[in-house]
């Protein structure tokens, strides 16, 4: 009987192995997965301790350092030798930067990383001997296409369609000679083909040059293409459909943008203050908050930068033989006599220096010796692509121009509306 009980409990056995066999061969064995190593900055940020913050009031480089345990040689090494990289006398308020500390008890600052903007940024190396270097996040370029007909402003308009404001001022820089944006109506169209930046393909860094645009005023169509025609000096110009300069040699204004026209060129100008006699005003005023930056209405030799009676401070510059100008109640010059300056340059601020009643610069124009009005002056244009050129110009622009022609917008609203000069950004309804 025993012998029975023994077969009975080996088969038994064997039949538990066999269904644990079972069970075993069905288990998945899983393989350890190692993490992938993601880095940031050019740093692998699990190795460190990190601080994320942004610069604040009173902070300072060197405190924000010694603060975090770095030798003070270190810190004096950065500020004296790598000046050209990073000035630390720069840092600014609200700038983020990250701190990657030792993962020990002392947490002693190794890196230090300051983002200039979203795309650029400096990393300060304290580990071993300090350094610093430059470094730049991967940048994708998204081309996008606008169009759009005015219906009460172009900024207005630019903003409806979610076009970054910093394209509107580009727009409006390039078309700053050929259209009047103090008289736009509705109805004007507009079309742009332009570069959106991003970081990791989602996070939205700016906006890039605009490589085409279109502008309808008053029925009158202008293209404008961007080009090199200067290959030595690398200077971009942006010319219309039949190769002309769209820059005119003058800007319309002394100041880009936040303006009012106050006063006009008026010879027979009566003022209360002087009981009403006629008093000539030979200068064009623009308004704007005390601190608005002036510029240079076109390339020229400073003559004059001083301050002297009712002029106050004031800057005068001389084009050429037949063209000078003069920017009168400055807060303060940037510019001293005998610098070159060029178109667009800031050569001083608004103030309200010798006699004005309120902050503006006053405006005055030379042609040949005499003051004249230069709202009323037909200024002279750049000049075209050159001859040898023009070939490969209007091969360059064939597409983008076939481009912007396939581009639709809405039908306008025929009701016809004058536009002026807003105060933010210069281009808003009446």
């Amino acid at each position: 009987m025993q012998k029975y009980w023994g077969v009975i409990l080996a088969m038994l056995v064997m039949a538990s192995c066999g269904e644990n066999k079972k069970i075993a061969e069905n288990v998945l064995v899983e393989e350890p997965v190692e993490k992938p190593i993601i880095t940031h900055y050019g740093f692998n940020l699990d190795n460190f301790n990190v601080v994320r913050d942004t610069v604040k009031w009173g902070d300072s480089f060197g405190e924000l350092m010694l603060k975090n345990h770095v030798d003070y040689p270190k810190v004096v090494t950065i500020s004296e030798n790598y000046k050209d990289t990073f000035d630390v006398r720069k840092i600014q308020v609200g700038k983020p930067y990250l701190i990657l500390k030792s993962k020990d008890s002392l947490e002693q600052a190794q890196v230090f990383i300051y983002q200039n903007d979203k795309i650029n940024y400096t990393v300060v190396d304290l580990r071993d001997s300090a350094m610093a270097y430059k470094g730049r996040k991967n940048v994708k370029y998204l081309e996008r296409e606008v169009a759009g007909t005015i219906k009460s402003s172009l900024s207005l308009e630019l903003d409806s369609l979610g076009v970054d404001y910093i394209v509107t001022i580009n727009l409006s820089e390039i078309y700053a000679w050929t259209v009047d944006f103090f008289k736009l109506e509705k109805g004007d169209k507009f079309k742009i083909i332009y570069d959106e930046k991003y970081i990791n393909d989602s996070i939205y860094a700016g906006s890039g040059r605009i490589k085409a645009a279109y502008f309808e005023h008053k029925g009158k169509p202008i293209y404008a293409f961007p080009y090199v025609s200067d290959s030595i000096k690398n200077i971009l110009e942006y010319y219309d459909q039949d190769a002309n300069n769209l820059r005119s040699t003058f800007l319309r204004a002394p100041i880009k943008f936040g303006y009012r026209l106050s006063s006009r060129y008026n010879l027979r100008r009566r003022i209360a203050y002087y009981g009403y006699k006629v008093r000539p005003h030979k200068g064009t005023d623009y308004a704007a908050p005390i601190g608005t930056p002036i510029v240079a209405t076109a390339d020229g030799t400073v003559t004059e930068s001083r301050r002297r009676g009712g002029n106050g401070k004031y800057v005068k510059i001389r084009h050429n033989s037949m063209y000078s100008t003069q920017y009168l109640h400055m807060k303060a010059q940037k510019v001293r006599e005998g610098e070159f300056v060029r178109q667009g340059d800031v050569i001083g601020w608004v103030g309200m220096t010798g006699n004005t009643g309120g902050p503006h610069v006053c405006y005055r124009f030379w042609k040949n010796g005499r003051q004249v009005d230069p709202l009323r002056e037909k200024l002279p244009s750049a000049e075209p692509i050159a001859d040898s050129l023009r070939s490969a110009y209007f091969d360059h622009i064939e597409s983008l121009k076939f481009q912007l022609d396939c581009l639709q917008f809405e039908s306008p609203n025929k009701e016809e509306n004058l536009l002026t000069l807003d105060p933010e950004d210069g281009l808003t309804q009446n």
